[in-house]
């Protein structure tokens, strides 16, 4: 071989013995010891790996880890697929499993990035929404009795930003009864805390980037579903062929901040309750929406379906409305003004004017998201500087 190509080309792997920590995989493609292995893996006869964008060693392992802690104790055996963001881990499921003349049953006080991608962008593809509340069994049964087009019942609990909870056992029977897929976007809660697939649930969505990294580091999400052919056959297609897969990288990063996960979420659950606690004490605070909190209207629903904590969101108004939360807002000095969540500091997040801008005022309102409302995301800082910052901004 001539210099020149010695440059060129890649040398055996040196490794005697194995990584303790994953290695990261940062390779578009993979070699084939020979052309028959090749149309094997090509005709599904053998398991291989090809290209990145169809999977990758790294990416599929922190996948696996994510499944096994969805399925956990469970007896079942999950799938999972990684994406680019918690949106493109959303959009791949539907594109995945749902054709155009399709509907999905959903709540109206979702995250305003799903909401927006149900009416701008799969509604025109012919998946058209359909929202309602989805507290109310009665017409939620109803819906899916009298409308056989609903394929999907779609829901988010705790919901972002109000923490409202639904009934994810009720729902999901529902949907089964009526041969609808159901899912859930099982974020703010994480399966520490809260494990759809024992509630009946059909697939489970992540934004990695929030608390499963924890350090926002990372963007990154995932599809985790209880039957492995489904997933393969629909969401691993889809993730395939409209590229939302994701790189390495933010999946090396994301399996990093999940080894701490057990112990950010025990001090954020702690946080959140202890802060929940002394605004629901403070004058100038007219309602905090906390699942921890007795006084939260779906406090023995979250006791019910989540265990060991009520996670690390939650959200305040302000008596002042807009004037007093943007007050507050431009006062905050230890804590973070990010429109993200997860993380282990502190950050804080005015809906109206960010996150839920394009939802319409009335529907907003209508579901709780009002001008003065304010969601934190509560870090794993000592909870009196937390405190302390809170007091002087409303103060």
């Amino acid at each position: 071989m001539k210099f020149d190509s010695l440059t060129v080309k890649e040398r055996p792997e040196n490794r005697t013995t194995a990584p303790h920590v994953l290695p990261l995989y940062a390779t578009s493609s993979f070699d084939f010891e020979n052309i028959d292995q090749g149309i094997e893996i090509f005709k599904n006869i053998e398991s291989g790996h090809v290209y990145s964008r169809y999977a990758n060693p790294t990416v599929d392992t922190v996948a696996a880890k994510i499944a096994d802690l969805e399925a956990y104790g469970l007896g079942i055996q999950a799938s999972a697929v990684m994406t680019s963001s918690g949106m493109s881990a959303i959009s791949t499921l539907m594109l995945g499993v749902l054709k155009s003349g399709d509907k999905v049953l959903s709540q109206a006080n979702l995250y305003g990035g799903t909401t927006e991608l149900l009416k701008s962008i799969l509604s025109p593809l012919g998946i058209e929404p359909v929202f309602t509340d989805l507290k109310n069994l009665e017409q939620v049964e109803g819906l899916l009795r009298n409308d056989p087009a609903i394929r999907m019942l779609y829901c988010e609990t705790p919901a972002n930003p109000t923490l409202a909870c639904v009934d994810i056992a009720a729902l999901s029977a529902l949907a089964r009864q009526y041969g609808a897929i159901s899912a859930i976007d099982n974020t703010f809660a994480t399966p520490l805390l809260q494990q759809p697939f024992a509630l009946g649930v059909d697939y489970v969505i992540h934004s990695t980037t929030k608390y499963l990294n924890g350090h926002g580091n990372s963007i990154a999400g995932v599809v985790v579903g209880r039957d492995p052919e489904a997933m393969r056959k629909g969401v691993w297609k889809a993730m395939k062929l409209v590229g939302t897969n994701c790189s390495p990288f933010e999946a090396w990063l994301t399996n990093n901040g999940i080894k701490t996960l057990a112990l950010r979420m025990e001090r954020h659950c702690f946080n959140a309750q202890k802060l929940a606690e002394y605004l629901e004490s403070h004058p100038a605070v007219a309602r905090v929406n906390y699942p921890g909190l007795p006084s939260h209207p779906d406090h023995a629903l979250a006791s019910r379906q989540m265990k060991g904590g009520f996670g690390g969101m939650l959200s305040f108004e302000l008596k002042g409305g807009l004037e007093a939360g943007l007050t507050c807002m431009n006062r905050i000095r230890f804590c973070s003004l990010a429109p993200t969540l997860g993380d282990v500091d502190t950050l804080i997040l005015h809906p109206a004017s960010s996150s839920h801008l394009a939802i319409p005022k009335d529907v907003r309102l209508e579901n709780g998201i009002t001008d003065g409302l304010i969601r934190i995301s509560v870090g794993i800082e000592n909870i009196a500087d937390i405190v302390a910052d809170l007091t002087q901004a409303i103060d």
